[in-house]
């Protein structure tokens, strides 16, 4: 490809880029920090400013709270599937696309879809609502990051098989820590806030031990921390933050 060949494709991709969609990403250090409830809690403060927001999925786990924050937003429909005799839901990807709202809600970030889906991960169907020009905020849990995934082994002792690769975390505009204590989050436990009652003491007997809980805080505040100072990196570069300072931060 000659030097001209190149002029015109890095046009195309610098079109084809302004025309993606934008995409958020709220990462919590376990399961019940209150990601779900947050991106609800957006969306709820988006419709009532007049934007066209809808929840493409959202997983409520049951969860009081969860289930009353979803009163109100407008829902598109799941996909049923039939898979081994059962009825199962994924999320609509194709309704999503057609119904084409400013902004979507996909929650579970590395959901491995049904066999027999268009994409086997879910983060992969996020990829091809941006590539519409849909805008989606999403969420996940520390765990289920691919470059921190032998740390969390060795913190918790278990393999964790879903996870999502680092480059979709790098094609990310925005990314937010949803943080607790240790204390708080064990207190959201044993107030049946995140489990039913007879998962608690298995939970605080397991993954939700103090010493796991600080070390998983930890990786979710230097895994945000990394993503800002690459995006600030990255704009300096591209000379969209001329004069920005370079600093970095702690979070305690």
């Amino acid at each position: 490809m000659d030097d001209r060949e190149q002029s015109v494709q890095h046009f195309l991709d610098l079109i084809k880029k302004s025309h993606r969609g934008k995409f958020k990403v709220y990462i919590g250090m376990i399961a019940g920090v209150g990601k779900s409830y947050r991106m609800l809690q957006e969306a709820h403060e988006l419709l009532e400013n007049g934007v066209d927001v809808q929840i493409g999925y959202i997983e409520t786990h049951g969860r009081a709270g969860t289930e009353a924050m979803l009163q109100g937003l407008p829902v598109i429909p799941r996909r049923k599937i039939f898979y081994k005799g059962k009825e199962l839901e994924e999320m609509d990807t194709d309704a999503i696309i057609r119904i084409h709202p400013e902004i979507v809600i996909v929650d579970e970030l590395a959901h491995t879809n049904v066999e027999g889906s268009l994409n086997e991960k879910r983060w992969q169907d996020v990829m091809t609502l941006l590539d519409e020009g849909i805008n989606v905020i999403s969420a996940i849990n520390i765990q289920h990051i691919e470059s921190v995934n032998e740390e969390v082994q060795e913190i918790t002792g278990i393999e964790v098989k879903e996870r999502v690769p680092d480059s979709v975390l790098q094609e990310a505009d925005e990314v937010v820590n949803i943080d607790l204590t240790a204390e708080e989050l064990i207190t959201r436990l044993k107030a049946g806030k995140i489990y039913r009652p007879e998962k608690i003491q298995t939970a605080l007997d397991n993954f939700f031990r103090t010493e796991n809980i600080l070390q998983l805080r930890e990786l979710a505040l230097k895994e945000v921390a990394l993503r800002v100072e690459k995006k600030v990196e990255n704009e300096v570069v591209m000379g969209v933050a001329v004069g920005l300072r370079h600093e970095k931060f702690m979070a305690c």
